[in-house]
């Protein structure tokens, strides 16, 4: 299956795929909004603007998915009123979902991040989370993200790709491709799709389109600046944790969901959560940002 190459295809594989993942998303993902999430997020949070960030009365989020940035920043009291934006009508149910099961209250608009329908102004914090590499056109959006923003608001974005990163990924996900056929005998797991045939898009395929570009740390400075930010900050996350997750994620998409064992997930989510500790401990403090699997970025509007 070919990339897309237009703006208008990206979104809509975007779209297509993310309608049909958002069900099982946050299963496949480990998004959890418990304690252990709630900490997750405002550890990310707190990398870029410090202990006890915020509270901010009026938050927009750009590619909300099911809503594991706001819904628990709002639960740590960063976040006091919120708007989820996302391309997927399937993400956001999912997200209401979420918020009404923790008593929450949301707004949810589908939009594209390169045309937002609100008004000039209106948002103390736009943020995000593992979305910006989905963006057709990454200058459109920085230059909405200004626009909507209140004069000294804070923009912020997290879990974004490294270039560098992203080459040291493709280690981690071969060896899960090669491992993935002795690891699903050891498991007694079909192989996925073993159960297709409803016609239903091929989330595989589509998972493999969506991811749009990948940066480097000044091409995340240049955007924000570029589009009028300033007080732009760009650091990594992330190497450990990511290299044992790729793996882990790459030979559990071979197999069907339903036939991996629940003590597979505790270990690759345990696992995971330990090297993050890691990470952040011995490798974030010394390393360049470019180093990481991960970048987050903040700005301010002056």
């Amino acid at each position: 299956m070919a990339a897309p190459a237009g703006t208008s295809e990206i979104l809509d594989v975007n779209r297509r795929y993310h309608d049909v993942a958002a069900g099982a998303y946050d299963s496949k993902w480990g998004i959890n909004f418990g304690a252990v999430g709630r900490a997750q997020v405002l550890g990310k949070v707190e990398k870029l603007l410090g202990p006890r960030p915020g509270p901010f009365a009026r938050s927009l989020e750009i590619g909300c998915g099911t809503g594991y940035f706001t819904l628990n920043l709002m639960q740590e009291g960063v976040i006091a009123s919120a708007v989820c934006t996302d391309v997927s009508r399937g993400m956001l149910e999912a997200l209401r979902a979420n918020a009404g099961r923790l008593g929450l209250t949301v707004d949810t608009v589908v939009s594209d991040a390169a045309a937002l329908p609100f008004a000039d102004a209106g948002f103390d914090l736009v943020l995000g989370h593992a979305v910006l590499h989905h963006l057709p056109e990454p200058e459109r959006a920085f230059a909405e993200f200004m626009r909507v923003l209140r004069p000294g608001g804070v923009l912020l974005f997290a879990g974004e790709p490294s270039r560098y990163g992203d080459r040291i990924a493709a280690l981690p996900k071969r060896a899960g491709l090669a491992a993935a056929p002795l690891w699903r005998r050891a498991i007694r797991a079909r192989p996925a799709g073993a159960n297709a045939g409803d016609g239903c898009p091929d989330d595989h395929a589509l998972e493999s389109m969506v991811d749009v570009r990948a940066f480097t740390p000044g091409e995340l400075e240049l955007l924000a600046s570029a589009a009028g930010f300033a007080s732009v900050r760009v650091r990594g996350e992330e190497l450990l944790a990511n290299m044992f997750g790729w793996f882990n994620r790459t030979v559990e998409a071979t197999a069907d969901h339903d036939d991996i064992p629940r003590g597979w997930f505790n270990y690759a989510y345990r696992g995971y959560l330990l090297l993050q500790r890691l990470d952040t401990a011995l490798l974030e403090p010394h390393l360049p940002a470019v180093g990481f699997y991960n970048l987050l970025l903040t700005a301010r509007r002056p």
